[in-house]
């Protein structure tokens, strides 16, 4: 039986410099909360906006009890630092080095047959919350789409689901 766990997931993507940008995303987010649980990480073409630029996107589970308006201002203010404008009203439909956006709340095991479709309208989304929240209940899950190999202070993540532990203190990281 998967471990009992709450928590936030967040979808995060960018199509400006993406392999760069989602690997300082993850080391950023490593800097506020000790375990991150990420999906695979997906090339994604742009949906609803005029580019050439494809996205790379990924579904993080933030273990947390911080409470919303906290974690969104973590979220923005990494958005920000990486150069993403928040006080356009436009910025939704232009290109964006960091794209963070609080999907939902989930409560494991209880919610583990939680349909995608409940957690976001963003249907691109569905496949990475449906391997995240089936690795996290620890059932299988096969997803055809290869996911792309990103490397944070020399650990890969992205080709599958996986855990990052932050050992707060010594500061190191590791692939759990």
């Amino acid at each position: 039986m998967a471990q009992a766990q709450s928590g936030y997931l967040l979808g995060i993507g960018s199509n400006i410099d993406p392999h760069k940008n989602v690997t300082q995303i993850i080391g950023l987010l490593l800097e506020h909360f000790p375990l991150l649980t990420l999906s695979r990480v997906l090339e994604i073409p742009p949906i609803g906006m005029n580019s050439q630029r494809d996205f790379l996107n990924v579904v993080v589970f933030i273990k947390t009890k911080q409470a919303e308006a906290d974690l969104k201002a973590i979220c923005n203010a990494i958005e920000v630092q990486l150069g993403r404008n928040r006080n356009d009203p436009q910025r939704k439909m232009k290109d964006r080095p960091a794209d963070l956006d609080i999907l939902s709340t989930i409560h494991l095991p209880d919610e583990a047959d939680r349909p995608a479709h409940t957690i976001t309208d963003e249907y691109f989304l569905y496949p990475l919350l449906d391997e995240i929240i089936a690795y996290l209940s620890n059932k299988p899950f096969e997803l055809e789409q290869a996911g792309v190999n990103l490397v944070v202070d020399e650990l890969a993540f992205g080709q599958t689901a996986t855990t990052i532990d932050r050992n707060a203190s010594t500061g190191d990281k590791r692939i759990v």
